[in-house]
């Protein structure tokens, strides 16, 4: 699997971002279900060419939605999908990720 396969997108919520400006870098990310903690290490190496240090790994479950339709109520799910929050080495920022 690429690396820019096994990393889908950042995640920028409220708490994802005090994480980032914290004294531990930790940023987020939305990855791709079949991935491992060695494969996304070494996809933010090589696309952000930054150092990590950690990783963690947790299967968010997707939440149920309701909508009130032109046939009636429809019920169903969002999907689930794969977070990684990753340290990064003292010193060490995400440029890309920063700006935003």
């Amino acid at each position: 699997m690429r690396a820019d396969q096994v990393i889908i997108e950042p995640v920028l919520s409220e708490k994802s971002n005090i994480a980032r400006e914290g004294e531990t870098k930790k940023y987020t990310f939305k990855v791709h279900k079949d991935s491992n903690k060695f494969q996304i290490m070494a996809a933010i190496k090589e696309l952000f060419q930054v150092e990590p240090v950690k990783c963690n790994v947790m299967i968010v479950k997707g939440k149920p939605k309701y909508s009130r339709g032109k046939g009636g109520n429809i019920l169903g799910n969002t999907g689930d999908w794969k977070k990684a929050v990753v340290t990064l080495a003292k010193g060490d920022t995400i440029q890309a990720i920063e700006g935003v």
